[in-house]
C-alpha cells in the first residue's frame, strides 16, 4: 500500500499545486462578486 500511495504517476503532485490555486481563485472570485454587490448598493 505504501508503494501505491508514494507515486501515482504525477496526478497527485498536480493536485498539490492546482488545489491551492483553485481555492485561492475561488475565494478571490467570491470577494470580487461581494465587492461588486456592495459597490452597487452605495449609489
Amino acid at each position: 500500500m505504501r508503494l501505491v500511495l508514494a507515486h501515482q504517476g504525477g496526478w497527485d503532485e498536480i493536485l498539490l499545486v492546482v488545489g491551492p490555486i483553485a481555492i485561492l481563485g475561488g475565494l478571490l472570485w467570491l470577494a470580487n462578486r461581494r465587492a461588486d454587490r456592495l459597490g452597487d448598493n452605495v449609489d
